[in-house]
């Protein structure tokens, strides 16, 4: 009886707690983005289909689909479209005009490629993991319309080498 209302009064402070699970694996990454929308608020992931804005300590950016992405390709707004993969994976195929800033060399400085902080940024990756990381560290440099789409795994546009 004693074992009985211990893990019960350890579970009513969990809830009570607020506690939270997160799932961070490799699976995640080979969602598919067009369908995946996800909210990001600090630490934790909230998931709301209608509302594709990541949000972390005041930035964001906005999740899209690649099919959002390829319109937005489509207009001469001044757009750049930044693949994040490393060299060789750029080499061995990217998405046409694409420029790659690799995500291990983006800290907390601005990427000199990127000058205008209002100018509307794509990014990608191979599978969608990777440009969800620079998608918030950009927003989080005051960066204000990021958007990213995922990977090229599921790209069906045009890829150049």
């Amino acid at each position: 009886m004693k074992k009985y209302f211990i893990t019960l009064v350890v579970a009513v402070m969990l809830v009570a707690s607020g506690c939270s699970c997160s799932i961070a694996t490799d699976n995640a990454e080979n969602s598919s983005n067009a369908t995946d929308n996800a909210t990001n608020t600090s630490n934790t992931t909230n998931v709301n289909r209608e509302n594709s804005s990541m949000t972390t300590q005041n930035t964001t950016y906005k999740q899209i689909s690649q099919e959002e992405a390829k319109e937005m390709m489509k207009r001469n707004d001044n757009h750049i479209i930044v693949d994040v993969r490393r060299q060789d994976e750029y080499d061995g195929g990217h998405i046409a005009g694409a420029i790659l800033i690799p995500n291990e060399n983006i800290g907390t400085t601005r990427p000199e490629q990127l000058k205008d902080l209002n100018q509307t940024i794509l990014v990608y990756c191979r599978t969608g993991k990777r440009s969800k990381q620079v998608a918030q560290k950009l927003a989080d440099m005051g960066y204000t319309n990021v958007y990213e789409f995922g990977g090229i795994n599921t790209w069906d546009g045009e890829i150049v080498q």
